[in-house]
């Protein structure tokens, strides 16, 4: 962690203070690799960026039930998502009308048990899986860094 993504986290920080940020959910997917614990990361659609599967609340689920549901149309994995979140992390959304708004995901854990070739963002986004030291480097939000360094020292 460096001096630039400590002062973001407390940046976002000051700003939910101000302008409370938009609910959303995320899930960590992990799973047993041949070297260790591994994590899914998804591409964003329009940067290419590294990310965890998150997406908005769903009526009707708990966000970590939609945290599940996210982790099967971004990533098309299934398994075990646990009931509180282990995390969460601030960044900005840009939508569709160019508005950027500052979202606020909260991360649950999902141990994968299945993965599917097809499912429902498969023509639309990459999926790899990463060793957590190497996905701590790759992912752009600092407190999901902080995530998965904490995952590694367990």
């Amino acid at each position: 962690m460096n001096a630039a993504s400590m002062s973001r986290i407390l940046l976002n920080l000051i700003a939910d203070q101000v302008r409370p940020a938009f609910v959303q959910t995320a899930a960590l997917c992990l799973r047993d690799g041949p070297a260790g614990p591994e994590v899914l990361l998804v591409q964003t659609l329009r940067l290419h960026q590294w990310v965890i599967p998150k997406g908005w609340p769903m009526k009707g689920k708990s966000l970590a039930q939609a945290a599940a549901i996210e982790a099967w149309e971004e990533a098309g994995v299934r398994g075990t998502v646990s009931d509180t979140p282990i995390g969460a992390f601030t960044y900005t959304k840009i939508k569709k009308s160019g508005l950027p708004v500052s979202c606020r995901a909260q991360i649950y854990r999902l141990d994968v048990k299945k993965v599917s070739d097809t499912y429902p963002e498969a023509h639309k986004r990459i999926r790899k899986w990463f060793p957590l030291a190497q996905a701590a480097q790759i992912v752009r939000d600092a407190e999901v860094q902080l995530l998965l360094d904490s995952l590694q020292t367990k």
